[in-house]
């Protein structure tokens, strides 16, 4: 890995992996334990998942998992972009309530690297999207929660409009102070 930094918000932390590139293409580690260890991120992937979304406009989010089963995730688009968003959820930050995006994509190769405590979502920005997920912890669905996409109290700007997005995703309660 070449580039591991602390965005402006604190809980998301951009990874720009380092391309080693030939006429084959290139290559590229997209985890390493000892590197995730020594800039103090968790380094237990217990599980990963991937997300094929059809049409540009989805949105899928904004989920979390509630104590005891908060997950740290590290996200990654490997065909076509999206717009990934996180939403601090920790009480005690100093970036509560605050959402953050970055735009990933397969030619891009960049990731995010989600704390625990933090809502994610995200919108395609083009047809065919994969998402790729490691995950922190394994799926609790007894501790599966989510803040509806458009919650006027986050205020998420998407960059797009909502083409498809799930009833479930829809029927997320107004966020609570």
């Amino acid at each position: 890995m070449h580039d591991l930094h602390r965005d402006k918000d604190q809980g998301v932390y951009v990874i720009e992996p380092e391309l080693i590139t030939d006429e084959r293409g290139f290559f590229a580690r997209s985890f390493c334990k000892d590197e995730f260890r020594n800039h103090g991120l968790g380094t237990d992937i217990v599980q990963c998942n991937i997300s094929y979304n059809q049409k540009r406009g989805t949105l899928r989010g904004m989920h979390y998992q509630a104590p005891p089963f908060e997950e740290a995730k590290v996200v990654s688009c490997t065909k076509g972009s999206i717009y990934d968003v996180v939403v601090d959820l920790r009480t005690d930050s100093p970036t509560y309530r605050q959402w953050h995006a970055e735009e990933l994509s397969a030619e891009s190769c960049r990731m995010l690297y989600i704390t625990k405590g933090c809502a994610h979502g995200f919108q395609t920005l083009e047809d065919d999207c994969v998402v790729y997920y490691q995950m922190g912890e394994c799926y609790h669905p007894e501790c599966a929660r989510g803040l509806r996409w458009n919650d006027p109290a986050i205020g998420i700007v998407w960059p797009i409009p909502v083409l498809n997005i799930s009833e479930k995703d829809q029927r997320y309660l107004d966020f609570k102070l």
